[in-house]
């Protein structure tokens, strides 16, 4: 075992995260066939998901980002902040929200109300994880990749105060 997965259990392995992301790919692709699709990835946990995902899907397609901060180390702040706005406007497009983990639901509900102020045609969410044990607010998950229970969880783009997001693994860290 190397020293970046000391200390670690794995809870989803790199074979079930590739299996499951094509899968979700190929419904995206079914599902936006036609369509003017712009993928938003939602920084920094999202970026390894969203690229693997937006290469399962076999569609053109546009990709942005939207930074979010709302924890400091393994604990949420309750306060959402956008430390880096799209780059291009999403009026009329069809928009896949690209999200590493939705917990409580609140930075995902602040996402949405800010999103639908910049007049998208439709906006659906693509989550890796979803933690309904942690749920404040319900959140429509078109897209899931796997439903966890209330462990802390790193890797595959998912950090412990900005480490072990290069992971080719969810893990569970041991205390």
């Amino acid at each position: 075992m190397s020293s970046s997965r000391a200390g670690l259990d794995v809870l989803i392995s790199e074979a079930d995260l590739r299996a499951r992301v094509a899968q979700m790919g190929a419904d995206i692709t079914r599902d936006y066939a036609g369509k003017n699709l712009v993928v938003i990835g939602v920084l920094k946990g999202s970026f390894i998901f969203l690229a693997d995902l937006v290469r399962a899907v076999d569609l053109p397609l546009s990709v942005d980002f939207i930074g979010i901060s709302s924890y400091q180390g393994t604990r949420t702040t309750g306060v959402v902040q956008i430390t880096s706005d799209l780059t291009r406007p999403i009026d009329g497009k069809d928009v896949l929200l690209v999200e590493d983990i939705i917990d409580t639901g609140l930075t995902m509900r602040y996402l949405l109300e800010n999103l639908s102020t910049r007049k998208p045609a439709s906006v659906r969410i693509a989550a890796l994880l979803e933690k309904p044990a942690r749920a404040q607010v319900k959140i429509p998950i078109d897209y899931r990749g796997f439903v966890i229970g209330d462990e802390f969880v790193v890797g595959y783009g998912l950090d412990w105060d900005g480490k072990m997001r290069n992971l080719p693994f969810i893990g569970v860290p041991r205390t």
